[in-house]
């Protein structure tokens, strides 16, 4: 039995999913003729309560499309010095868009709005123009965290005072909404751009969305064909992020349970310094000094089970919703009962 714990990425379409996606109605995408894409980009627009969406291929393209939205060359965006955008975007922020970050020294991926106040350059022609701030909901490098809507609100101020843009990169927002109990038109009023993922925690194999208003999103399928975004019959696609909507928000919150249950195992073992708190469906952990990282990811192996280094001995397991009860059962017998202790 292969547990695969590396990421929520790794599902494959269960075979009520791929139904739906053999029975999507279908045209060209880049005519505007997708019904499929078209009801997709509708729904969830209108889930946040914002006036346009646009379907894209990743989340990562869908982040760059939006920095390219709210800049200009030379200007600077807010973010934590964990955001996604920064760290495994390829470089993407100055690549596409021509501009620099300003990372913010925050809690597990979150900050706070005196801290986004406090990094705003001066108006100074000689300082670049702050213009952006970007959040992520849930935080990825700081562990599935969920942000306090509260202190969101209070960055939202801060920007509509200094007339700043302000995206929310929601890849698993999803999480977030499940485990705070919250809903999308909370963050439709806040957020000027939102994207969304399909193909993490809701388990399509391909798909993200990006939302606002028709101000801004009015240039955003040019920014997308630019960057070779563009599909044609993307409704087999856009029919699996649809089923995903419909049956697997929900169930998300089984594995938030279950990764709860990881973290609580792995605070038992010896070669485990700490672990990170655990709201959502990651589990990051870290090893003592002592401890080798690639054997104890080689001891793993050894059982079939897989997760993914972050570096300096500290490690990620993510649930998601193929890994099964069964599969769990397995791994608490494997933390439980291997010996690591000697490595």
């Amino acid at each position: 039995m292969l547990i695969d714990l590396r990421s929520d990425t790794v599902t494959k379409p269960s075979k009520d999913m791929l139904e739906a996606m053999m029975q999507a109605h279908v045209g060209d995408d880049v005519f505007r003729e997708d019904e499929t894409v078209n009801e997709l980009e509708s729904r969830v627009a209108k889930m946040f309560n914002k006036e346009s969406a646009l379907f894209f291929p990743s989340g990562t393209m869908a982040n760059q499309v939006a920095l390219k939205l709210h800049t200009n060359p030379g200007d600077q965006v807010i973010c934590d010095k964990y955001a996604h955008i920064f760290n495994y975007e390829s470089g993407g922020a100055s690549f596409n868009s021509g501009v620099s970050c300003n990372l913010l020294d925050g809690e597990r991926g979150m900050f706070n709005a005196n801290q986004v106040k406090e990094a705003i350059n001066p108006e100074a022609y000689y300082y670049s123009k702050t213009s952006l701030v970007e959040i992520e909901n849930t935080t990825n490098k700081g562990g599935g965290a969920c942000w306090d809507f509260n202190e969101i609100r209070k960055i939202k101020t801060v920007c509509n005072e200094n007339n700043l843009g302000l995206h929310l990169d929601g890849a698993r927002l999803w999480n977030a909404l499940v485990e705070k109990n919250e809903t999308t038109l909370q963050y439709g009023d806040v957020f000027d751009t939102i994207s969304v993922c399909l193909s993490k925690g809701l388990g399509s194999p391909v798909g993200s969305i990006l939302v606002g208003n028709k101000d801004l999103m009015s240039e955003a399928i040019r920014i997308r064909k630019i960057f070779g975004g563009n599909m044609r019959q993307a409704g087999y696609l856009a029919a699996a992020g649809l089923y995903a909507l419909d049956f697997n928000v929900p169930r998300l919150s089984d594995d938030h349970k279950k990764a709860k249950g990881l973290g609580m195992v792995l605070t038992t073992l010896d070669v485990v310094k700490r672990v990170e708190p655990v709201e959502t469906n990651i589990v990051i952990f870290e090893l003592h000094d002592q401890v080798n990282e690639q054997l104890f990811l080689n001891k793993l192996k050894e059982h079939h089970v897989h997760i993914i280094s972050m570096g300096s001995n500290k490690l990620r397991m993510v649930t998601h919703m193929d890994y099964t009860n069964l599969m769990h059962e397995k791994m608490y017998d494997i933390l439980k009962n291997t010996t690591f202790n000697a490595i």
